[in-house]
């Protein structure tokens, strides 16, 4: 299942948004493998934090000016905040950009790590770190749906509910999309949710 979505995502051309002077950030999607089933490294943000405070986020932040390239970036931050090591993580490739609601263009790398690393949260930025199964988003069970008008369209973006997390918003959308690209979820983004809605 992991060799396929690496072949996927591989495969993908990400869509690049066109942003010039926005700042910039890069996040890692983590997945890895418990008992022969993926799952995704989540985390929830300290309510200290001044932006996205108290909310699900993957590991990540703003591009420093040292930076070589957003991956870089996205490697570094999960180090900060999780405490995984850059050479524990096999990087599979980028995802979409996004632009955030704080004006920020946001680019997701889908990273396989292992399934057993030493979490060390960062006290200051990050309050848990949790594990949701794959198979929970391809089954798409979502608490409700968000339309967003985004990039002259509207998104119908799923808001999920996992053992008391709220995962929505952009961090939702960057999942969504990860599960269509990596796994064929199939999830509609553009059509109102029926509740059946799948390709």
């Amino acid at each position: 299942m992991l060799e396929e979505m690496r072949m996927r995502v591989q495969n993908h051309t990400p869509r690049q948004v066109e942003a010039p002077g926005l700042p910039e950030a890069g996040v890692l999607i983590p997945v890895t493998r418990v008992n022969d089933r993926p799952e995704i490294i989540l985390t929830l943000r300290s309510q200290r934090m001044s932006t996205h405070s108290g909310e699900v986020a993957f590991p990540g932040g703003r591009r420093d000016p040292g930076d070589v390239d957003l991956c870089f970036t996205a490697l570094r931050e999960a180090h900060e905040e999780i405490g995984l090591q850059p050479q524990m993580v096999d990087v599979v490739g980028p995802m979409d950009s996004l632009v955030s609601r704080f004006g920020i263009k946001v680019t997701p790398y889908v990273g396989l790590v292992p399934e057993q690393f030493e979490i060390i949260p960062n006290d200051s930025e990050i309050a848990e770190v949790f594990r949701v199964p794959v198979d929970f988003f391809m089954e798409d069970r979502r608490e409700m749906t968000h339309r967003i008008d985004y990039e002259g369209r509207s998104w119908y973006v799923p808001s999920y509910r996992f053992e008391g997390f709220k995962i929505w918003g952009l961090t939702a959308l960057m999942l969504v999309e990860f599960m269509n690209t990596g796994f064929s979820a199939g999830i509609q983004l553009h059509t109102p949710f029926d509740g059946h809605n799948k390709n």
